[in-house]
């Protein structure tokens, strides 16, 4: 026993965000520097916080408003990875060491793993049967407990993760802002049911301490070191005053990144169902950061779909790339979605992912979520230089006599009246459409007058509803999604279909004047 090795334990207490991510930052570089030794460390916080990983956009994570009316501090990790939330409750554990003493020499899956195995352990000991999920989550029973991240400074690396244990998911899902933006209730149910928390698991919240001890052993005994109880060393404090100012400072939490993830989603109607795909891409590295796969479909066993998505967080961007990951995972695994073969799913997400394509021609990701494309891709249709524009009647005013009607005045009232103008300045023939029955009568009438293609404007349900019919009709053509609530999210779309529907939407009228600008002078 005499020879085992020490490490240090650290508790450091509930704190602020910025003195936790300062003190991250802190301990890394001491270690770095050999001014202290390999140290197992918790972390609470109080208040709540949301973090968001090094290379995030604070502006299209988190939901600034909520978070500053409800006290929630908000702050910038120096790992990378996804969004967090983080109460009051939760237990963040950290490990910082030497490659060496883990015997690697990158930072990988492996690793990962290893230091995982001291939480399950930890986790067996009160009576919780955990397991690791690739590529680095804490699971219990296919529902995620602990998500994990990490990194290095020189040959020192920090692997850090949150234990979930009395969870409010409810106010996660408010705070963060994606991927869950375009998800209905049903799917946000699903959503919530990825994840548990220990108090839900044991039927009451564990005793803290008991917690920390038994997790503690099990770092003991998967390292074959003894965790001694330590301090701040005198060059951890002077390191981390000088963190702290930057960690509280503005320049640090919104800090301007190229590298920013962004929210791609896309849908595909199946014989099974709906597939919905919502993920994070991030731009720089090219990768796949966060996926969720939703819809109305029947997957077998559930908890299929979980394993599927935390296969493919982390995966280059590449069309081949996924769809082996994705052949491979179905090979491999005992899951069966009814009616949904593998390959609905990776053309579900090329989907999501030909929105890349949009930066080229000066859309941000946000706008390309936005458009979407019928019979040919977009480069195609600019090609064909469309000279028709189809816009919604419900974007009319409520009281306005013409709002059922195929013209329009141009009385500036109304943003039917603004996308009239852009039509005909550049040289698109502005229709109102009426009805279901009247656009399919209108794109048939048109195409045999010899219009090339069309741009138009409808809500993304309507679209995936009549995607199909889109195309029998035989005009290529680009959609720009509407704004406000639409009659599908209010249960209308019958009236709609009718052209009897009574509340008013508006036209993304900056986003639409792009395209036009686009289709007619080939820039934004």
């Amino acid at each position: 026993m005499s020879n085992t090795k020490k490490w240090r334990l650290l508790d450091t207490g509930i704190r602020r965000a910025a003195e936790n991510i300062a003190l991250d930052d802190a301990i890394l570089e001491a270690h770095s520097k050999g001014f202290i030794p390999n140290t197992l460390r918790w972390l609470q916080f109080s208040p709540e916080a949301v973090l968001v990983g090094y290379h995030q956009s604070i502006e299209k994570e988190i939901r600034v408003d909520f978070c500053q009316k409800k006290g929630i501090e908000i702050n910038r990790r120096i790992t990378g990875g996804g969004a967090i939330y983080f109460d009051r409750t939760q237990l963040g554990w950290e490990l910082f060491a030497s490659k060496d003493d883990i015997g690697i020499s990158v930072i990988s899956e492996i690793l990962f793993e290893k230091i995982c195995e001291g939480v399950i352990r930890g986790l067996k000991k009160i009576g919780l049967n955990a397991s690791f999920r690739p590529k680095n989550d804490i699971e219990i029973k296919g529902r995620k407990i602990s998500g994990t991240g990490g990194t290095e400074m020189g040959n020192s690396f920090m692997f850090q993760g949150t234990l979930l244990i009395d969870f409010d998911v409810n106010t996660m899902m408010r705070a963060l802002r994606i991927p869950l933006e375009k998800l209905k209730d049903k799917e946000i149910e699903s959503v919530k049911d990825r994840v548990t928390w220990l108090s839900k698991e044991l039927g009451q919240r564990p005793d803290m301490d008991t917690l920390k001890k038994k997790i503690k052993e099990g770092f003991e005994e998967t390292f074959s070191v003894i965790l001694e109880e330590g301090e701040l060393s005198k060059e951890e404090k002077e390191i981390y005053n000088e963190k702290l100012k930057k960690m509280e400072s503005k320049e640090w939490i919104y800090l301007s990144k190229s590298d920013v993830a962004s929210s791609l989603f896309a849908s595909h109607k199946t014989e099974g169902g709906l597939i919905k795909v919502s993920l994070v891409y991030a731009q720089r590295a090219k990768i796949i950061e966060q996926i969720i796969i939703t819809g109305d479909f029947f997957a077998f066993p559930v908890r299929g779909i979980y394993d599927l998505e935390a296969s493919l967080k982390g995966i280059k961007a590449d069309s081949e790339k996924i769809k082996k990951k994705i052949l491979h995972f179905f090979k491999t695994n005992d899951i069966e979605i009814v009616g949904i073969k593998p390959e609905d799913i990776n053309f579900t997400i090329d989907k999501a992912l030909s929105k890349i394509k949009y930066l080229k021609y000066g859309f941000d990701l946000d706008e390309a979520n936005h458009i979407f494309t019928v019979i040919e891709p977009f480069e195609s249709i600019l090609e064909k230089k469309p000279d028709l524009l189809l816009l919604p009647y419900c974007s009319k005013e409520t009281e306005c006599e013409l709002r059922y009607k195929k013209d329009c005045t141009i009385c500036g009232r109304c943003t039917i009246g603004d996308a009239y103008q852009i039509g005909q300045d550049n040289n698109l023939l502005p229709v109102s459409i009426v009805s279901f029955e009247d656009l399919i009568k209108t794109i048939l009438r048109y195409r045999k007058k010899g219009k090339r293609a069309f741009v138009g404007c409808c809500c993304e349900p309507f679209y995936i509803k009549h995607e199909k019919d889109f195309e029998r009709a035989g005009l290529p053509g680009i959609l720009i999604n509407i704004d406000n609530t639409t009659c599908y999210e209010l249960g209308e779309e019958q009236k709609a279909y009718a052209g009897n529907f009574e509340k008013k939407t508006d036209l993304r009228i900056e986003l639409l004047e792009k395209v036009i600008n686009i289709v007619n002078n080939g820039k934004g």
